[in-house]
């Protein structure tokens, strides 16, 4: 699985003009899932992303997690994380897993999101939707998890 994981002071996802999901200072998480991954690599990634130390503590070290300062989760799905461009200037998306299993994939990282952490929003799976955030930083780390 990837991640796009976004330090924000506030973000908020919209839908046909209404906010479907909104967080003040946590993480932005935009979550793709790749062919053959499953469960365990999902576990995996919640885990990390859980104790990713990139908030400061009293000296201004990035040494606080996202659950060691209570901030949110706003987790959004976007396949095209798993974007290949090495066969020219169109991106394919064949690593992405198919839609079906992304979206069973990502509900299972909401649920256990939420089973692990008290603020977890999320964005519309296939949806058109406009994310909007204020980046804290900005600090912005991939996470790949196999």
């Amino acid at each position: 699985m990837l991640a796009v994981v976004q330090r924000v002071r506030e973000a908020k996802v919209v839908v046909e003009g209404r906010a479907i999901g909104e967080i003040g200072p946590g993480l932005l998480v935009l979550l793709c899932a790749e062919r053959g991954d499953g469960e365990a690599q999902a576990d995996r990634l919640l885990a990390k992303l859980l104790k990713l130390r990139i908030f400061g503590d009293e000296a201004g070290k990035m040494n606080r997690s996202v659950q060691d300062v209570g901030g949110g989760l706003l987790v959004v799905s976007q396949f095209t994380l798993a974007a290949d461009t090495s066969g020219g200037n169109r991106p394919s998306f064949t690593n992405a897993a198919a839609p079906e299993e992304g979206r069973k994939l990502y509900e299972y990282f909401v649920t256990q999101a939420r089973a692990a952490h008290p603020v977890v929003q999320t964005g519309e799976f296939a949806a058109d939707m406009q994310v909007h955030l204020v980046n804290d930083g900005p600090v912005t780390i991939p996470l790949t998890v196999r």
